[in-house]
């Protein structure tokens, strides 16, 4: 029900930003977030954003990657920054209840496929 873009091959330093939208469900209704699977790794939180824009990111993230949200266009954002090999893996966006809820329930987006090259 989540559809996942923009990723792509980008040489380190570079910048992305990954857009997360929805045909089936409503953006406004949920707390939305961005994961990552690198691979042979455990799928790990990246970021997250309340309804009301507050926003969380895991240690990583902090300083480098920015997630927003458009209620209107129903679409979550994740901007990335300085973007170093190890941040190589597939990205998935998640809609759910609550930000403290959506590690184990709500919805998964298909993924998009962040490459960084050194």
């Amino acid at each position: 029900q989540l559809q996942a873009s923009g990723g792509g091959l980008v040489q380190a330093g570079g910048s992305l930003r990954l857009a997360c939208t929805s045909s089936g469900i409503t953006f406004e209704d949920y707390a939305l977030g961005w994961f990552r699977q690198a691979p042979g790794k455990d799928r790990e939180f990246v970021a997250a954003i309340t309804y009301r824009g507050g926003t969380y990111y895991e240690d990583f993230a902090k300083g480098r990657f920015s997630i927003s949200r458009d209620n209107a266009k129903n679409t979550v954002y994740l901007q990335m920054n300085v973007l170093k090999p190890e941040d190589t893996a597939v990205y998935f966006c998640r809609a759910g209840t609550t930000v403290a809820t959506m590690t184990s329930q709500g919805y998964w987006g298909q993924g998009t496929q962040v490459t960084v090259s050194s």
